[in-house]
């Protein structure tokens, strides 16, 4: 199947080619995101463009929210549940949907691409339940509207399509009044099945070091910056929050923050006490960019090295990515509404190598604001109960 064009009036290159037809680097499933030895690519520089999916059926929807996850957590108490990979392996079922494979584990569901793509997809919803006085469901014309209670009154509503797609995501205080976090109502005609969109490699012209930021080494006040900081090329249109996750030159129009000083254990996602402390200066940024902006929505990644099993890594960099976002909230108060979660386990290497590596092991943080609004992150919030601009 050919692959959607992508934005409007900019043909790019093909995929698998940088601009001017010269090979770009990396095999097909795992895209070098910077430059030679994991540094960041120098201004002017294409980023890769990845191979498209070649079956464009939407997307399977992520496994539903278990009667657990619809139980708030109380403040304070311990983590639930298994924290190592190797207690799915031995429940995970393996069947072809479509032409794509698809694996279902608990919590989550994998679908490979024959190109080579590989998505993981789970529900967020575990996320909201800690602090919570209560949590509902309810079905409203097919549309499943989960709101969760927080004890000062004010409610979180997440609204998801019959398919699984999430719908909106809002924010309404004591008072009644709502701001609308994300809205996911619109869908481009030109998106590949809802879900991909083949744009052209952004060009990165601002400098390397404030393109991809390494949190261990940067001040507080850069990784704000970062934060708030605009696209490093034109963005032409909304996209969808699976748009976003799951297109990879969508997301590259947008600076990152990376953290890879955290140590997680082998096979593990949990994020022991004394590597918390490294999250301070990415939750001092975010509270301060979501203060600005309440409407600001951040992605937080995870990625890993290419050793052990491709599967494993995949899901085992989603749950890292969700057990950052968690800590964000539960230790540093950074609204969970605010924030995404996503795994994209080796495909994304910094450091070319088939061997354990550091800094391919990492969690990334990114302001997809104005990917989600169409570029109007720059306009201050509008007064509460006033619904943004479409």
């Amino acid at each position: 199947m050919t692959p959607p064009p992508g934005r409007q009036g900019a043909g790019g290159p093909p995929a698998g080619t940088a601009p001017g037809g010269a090979p770009t680097a990396g095999a097909p499933g795992r895209i070098p995101v910077t430059g030679p030895g994991g540094a960041p690519p120098p201004a002017g520089a294409p980023v890769t463009r990845p191979p498209a999916p070649t079956i464009a059926a939407p997307l399977p929807p992520p496994p539903p929210p278990s009667a657990q996850t619809l139980t708030p957590i109380p403040r304070g108490a311990p983590p639930q549940g298994p924290t190592r990979i190797d207690a799915f392996r031995g429940e995970r079922r393996e069947t072809v949907q479509d032409g794509r494979t698809i694996i279902t584990e608990p919590g989550r569901i994998i679908i490979r691409d024959p190109s080579g793509m590989a998505i993981v997809r789970h529900d967020e919803l575990d996320r909201f339940r800690y602090g919570a006085r209560d949590i509902r469901t309810q079905q409203v014309g097919g549309e499943t509207r989960t709101v969760v209670i927080r004890p000062d009154g004010s409610e979180i509503i997440t609204i998801v399509a019959p398919d699984g797609r999430l719908l909106r995501r809002i924010r309404r205080d004591p008072m009644g009044r709502e701001i609308i976090i994300i809205d996911n109502s619109y869908r481009d005609p030109r998106a590949f099945g809802g879900f991909y969109v083949d744009l052209p490699p952004p060009i990165v012209r601002i400098p390397a070091n404030r393109y991809i930021v390494e949190a261990d080494e940067a001040p507080p006040e850069l990784i704000y910056q970062t934060m708030i900081a605009p696209p490093v090329d034109r963005i032409d249109r909304r996209y969808t929050l699976d748009e976003v996750r799951y297109s990879p030159n969508v997301r590259m129009l947008m600076p990152s923050v990376d953290v890879n000083s955290i140590n997680f254990e082998t096979g593990s996602w949990d994020i022991p006490p004394d590597q918390a402390a490294k999250l301070q200066a990415i939750a001092d940024g975010l509270n301060r960019a979501i203060q600005a902006n309440p409407r600001a929505v951040f992605l937080i990644e995870g990625h890993t090295d290419a050793v052990g099993n491709e599967t494993d890594n995949l899901s085992l960099s989603d749950r890292r990515a969700e057990s950052a976002a968690t800590l964000l909230t539960q230790q540093f108060g950074v609204p969970a509404e605010n924030l995404t979660s996503q795994g994209y386990g080796e495909q994304y290497l910094k450091e070319q190598t088939q061997g354990p590596s550091r800094i391919n092991r990492r969690v990334t943080v990114r302001n997809i604001t104005p990917l989600l609004n169409g570029g109007q992150a720059s306009l201050p919030p509008p007064p509460p109960g006033t619904t943004p601009p479409r």
